[in-house]
């Protein structure tokens, strides 16, 4: 592989977007909410020059180009949540006893799962937004991972142990990410 002497990857600011750097922080504001997140690195830099994010860096390491790939997909993923934001559609199943999921605060109640007497808690991560209908439930946000870690947890809160997953397939399952 040929050593380059430096690393530039401009990304294009969509138009509505407000997009501000200061004190190693990125804050983006768009349509579908407002994300903030720290970009901080001895040898990596990241500046807003003509309507475009440039992540840059002079004679990299190997560590540096990783470092800005990383940087450069967190990038994208904050101007892709605030301009579509992110949702996640998980399936309800069950076999025997008939789940009864709900929202309540900050936390995804499944009660009467494979006929449990306690119920299950799944929490909700930052500001995601969960929607139940019918035998489906959506998680949105404008944060990737916000989104991702909340389908996460409502998937492991139904997981089953110490039984046959051939014969137990009840649970929630995440069936769609995007």
């Amino acid at each position: 592989m040929p050593v380059a002497h430096e690393i530039k990857h401009k990304i294009k600011i969509p138009d509505g977007v407000n997009v501000t750097y200061e004190n190693f922080i990125l804050k983006v504001k768009g349509p579908k909410g407002e994300l903030e997140r720290e970009f901080k690195h001895d040898r990596v830099d990241l500046n807003i020059e003509d309507g475009k994010i440039v992540i840059y860096c002079a004679l990299p390491k190997k560590k540096d180009y990783a470092l800005a790939g990383t940087w450069k997909a967190h990038v994208n993923n904050m101007l892709k949540g605030v301009t579509e934001g992110f949702e996640y559609h998980l399936k309800i199943l069950y076999a025997h006893f008939p789940m009864k999921v709900s929202v309540k605060g900050d936390k995804v109640v499944i009660e009467n799962f494979l006929g449990e007497r306690a119920p299950r808690y799944a929490k909700i991560f930052g500001d995601a937004k969960v929607e139940i209908k019918g035998d489906t439930v959506v998680v949105k946000s404008a944060n990737k991972e916000h989104a991702g870690q909340t389908a996460a947890n409502i998937e492991r809160a139904t997981k089953i142990k110490d039984r046959d997953p051939r014969v137990f397939q009840d649970g929630i399952y995440i069936v769609k990410k995007g």
